[in-house]
């Protein structure tokens, strides 16, 4: 029984490690944990590089370190969607106004996810798909996955309260806490086939 796993990075990020110690999460030590009864055939990690704002210039270069770190992981596979930023004007809370804001906002991960969780099952790449994410919006794919390709499908929630429509939509769920993320850190120094590479030091 093998078992691919499709992992939405940003609502990871978001809903797991950000304003944590534990950024520098190894993925494939993760899925070991949360899933160790499992063979792991492959691991889809799907993102969007950012881009540098005023307030963190050094965002994108922190990243990049990361899906660095990522690489090294043998049967993980990266793919990118990409970020949209445009100004808006927003009313204020008080309703005194309006603020001009700038909006980013992530395009292409969830439809490729689903693109490839659909795509590999009808290969028979897997007999499980376990989905880390929280998106209401994969509730279609992984429908037609469990209801009518007949695989089984397991949900790994970055979140505090798992989408209830989710969680009817699949064989299992299970949270992501503290304890697991703890000990899915990456080392803090790496080596790849370019040299040696650290955590970044305000992770």
């Amino acid at each position: 029984m093998t078992t691919n796993v499709y992992i939405d990075g940003f609502n990871l990020y978001y809903g797991a490690v950000k304003n944590t110690p534990y950024r520098w999460l190894n993925i494939a030590e993760l899925c070991r944990l949360l899933l160790p009864t499992d063979q792991i055939n492959r691991i889809q990690y799907f993102t969007a590089k950012v881009k540098a704002l005023p307030r963190d210039p050094d965002q994108p270069t922190r990243q990049l370190v990361y899906l660095r770190a990522l690489a090294t992981i043998p049967n993980l596979e990266i793919y990118y969607g990409h970020f949209l930023s445009n100004k808006v004007r927003l009313p204020l809370a008080d309703g005194s106004g309006f603020a001009e804001v700038v909006k980013a906002e992530e395009k292409g991960s969830d439809v490729a996810l689903a693109t490839h969780l659909l795509h590999d099952a009808h290969m028979g790449d897997y007999d499980t798909a376990v989905v880390v994410s929280n998106d209401s919006d994969l509730i279609s794919p992984i429908r037609i996955v469990r209801r009518d390709l007949g695989k089984k499908v397991g949900l790994i929630c970055p979140h505090k309260h798992i989408c209830t429509a989710l969680a009817e939509e699949v064989h299992f769920h299970k949270r992501i806490r503290r304890g697991v993320l703890r000990a899915s850190q990456f080392p803090d120094v790496l080596t790849d086939s370019t040299g040696v590479f650290r955590k970044p030091v305000s992770w």
